[in-house]
């Protein structure tokens, strides 16, 4: 599937719940579904500055597609990361680049989270973008 196709297949998922508690509950669902990331990763370079969590993200480049994995130690944040990994690993670092995250607001989370979440969460796309964009310029060299 593409990230588009991956993103309306999220949004629907959280179509189905009306109460943003249980959409809350999704979220804390899918961080704990997450494989937990190896102590080793869990280093200050891939710390992620922005977050008023701890989250980190670790990228692996093979065949041409960026593979993410990530931690966080609050249990949103973890859901929040585990939505975007869904949505962009496994993809080409262009695509990545490409992408037009729509989910996010389709969802309400922009709405529903609170600033620093927010600004987490945009801190989290960004690091992914610069990922994306390291393995790009390193592809093209």
């Amino acid at each position: 599937m593409d990230i588009k196709e991956i993103q309306q297949e999220v949004v629907e998922e959280f179509a189905d719940l009306t109460d943003w508690m249980d959409k809350y509950q999704l979220l804390i669902d899918l961080g704990n579904e997450m494989e937990p990331l190896a102590a080793c990763f869990k280093t200050e370079s891939n710390l992620i500055n922005g977050c008023q969590s701890r989250v980190w993200i670790q990228a692996d480049y093979r065949d041409g597609l960026l593979f993410f994995q990530a931690d966080s130690d609050a249990l949103i944040v973890k859901g929040l990361i585990a939505l975007l990994l869904r949505v962009l690993s496994g993809h080409t670092p262009q695509d990545i680049l490409d992408a037009d995250l729509f989910f996010i607001d389709e969802i309400g989370l922009r709405d529903h989270l609170s600033p620093t979440r927010s600004n987490g969460l945009m801190a989290m796309v960004k690091q992914i973008r610069v990922y994306a964009l390291a393995y790009k310029t390193k592809g093209d060299a």
